[in-house]
């Protein structure tokens, strides 16, 4: 996908290294080679690099450092480091050396202590076990009430008439089942902003709803309509605007008739669902039905990038996520 070359390619540019926390994960070893190799990221793979090599003769991990979380001469800074985050919940040295064994929990040290710029886990761990230490440990940006995902939705071949760009981004399809007004609100500006950066277009956000400019009733719509007044009170140089209906959102004779004067109606590009089971439903829909492909859940929100795998994913998928990863260090 050019796209993804795109993106890839600006990645290249950062010279940053990212933290893969599974080496005990082949797809993980050979996406922490693969992206080496295209020149995407410098890659601290997490291990043990005799068992590693055992296990995968056939990749080449030229240029891949690897660290055992075991026996680091950084293991025991980080030991006291993590002592000194949890204080308040009363952690004690063993039992954050007990939690340091866990790649993803020694990764979030590296990114905590600046030794990596980025993270990325979740290969053959639960999202709960990569976004745990990352809440705990990485904490959310100033600022920002939530954490949340948004998704890359990348064009079929043959194009799509609403999508000039080649994709559109839709959030939060795999993080948080609902949301206040203010975490939707930040979730929007959070996601304009990793559109911008990430995927280059100039973002048209549409707070979606199943009203358009007060068409109808209810709490949801009130939700909605709160969340997109916070919004463009924090950020009033987005181009924002809600409550709107998908058709309302993306085709412009309907956008029109339906939100006459709105700067994104009829032309979005982001589209932020009001919660997670409209969201999650929407980007299999524009997948299975429309060919749309879909990179993502990727994280945002933290105050470091930080990244969560699908169990299902391939290698190719992971070297996408690593080079999204560079990308929101610009954040």
């Amino acid at each position: 996908m050019k796209i993804l070359q795109e993106i890839k390619q600006k990645a290249s540019q950062l010279n940053k290294t990212i933290v893969l926390c599974e080496g005990e994960d082949s797809r993980v070893v050979k996406a922490a080679a693969d992206t080496v190799k295209e020149g995407v990221a410098k890659i601290v793979l997490l291990g043990d690099e005799a068992q590693i090599k055992l296990d995968n003769p056939d990749i080449d991990l030229s240029g891949v450092t690897i660290v055992n979380p075991l026996t680091s001469d950084k293991r025991e800074a980080y030991i006291q480091k993590l002592c000194e985050i949890r204080a308040s919940k009363g952690m004690t040295v063993e039992q954050a050396s007990q939690l340091l064994n866990d790649g993803t929990y020694f990764g979030a040290m590296m990114l905590k202590m600046g030794d990596v710029d980025g993270l990325v886990s979740g290969a053959c761990h639960s999202t709960a076990n990569t976004l745990r230490p990352g809440l705990q440990i990485i904490k959310t940006a100033p600022g920002c009430s939530a954490v949340s995902s948004f998704n890359l939705m990348i064009c079929p071949p043959q194009g799509n008439q609403y999508c000039p760009d080649g994709l559109v981004v839709f959030a939060d399809c795999g993080l948080n089942p609902t949301y206040t007004s203010e975490g939707l609100a930040d979730c929007a500006i959070a996601t304009a902003k990793s559109a911008q950066s990430i995927a280059g277009i100039d973002p048209k956000v549409a707070m979606l709803s199943f009203s358009s400019k007060g068409s109808a009733k209810h709490d949801n719509v009130t939700l909605v309509a709160e969340a997109t007044r916070i919004a463009k009170e924090k950020a009033p140089d987005i181009k924002l605007d809600g409550e709107l209906q998908f058709d309302a959102a993306i085709v412009p004779s309907v956008g029109e008739m339906k939100a006459k004067g709105s700067p994104v109606a009829g032309h979005a590009n982001v589209f932020i669902f009001p919660d997670l089971q409209s969201g999650n439903i929407g980007y299999k829909i524009a997948e299975r039905l429309g060919g749309f492909m879909a990179v993502g859940p990727i994280c945002q929100g933290f105050a470091k990038p930080l990244n969560d795998l699908s169990r299902g994913c391939k290698a190719e998928d992971i070297v996408a996520a690593v080079a999204i990863t560079v990308l929101q260090t610009q954040l």
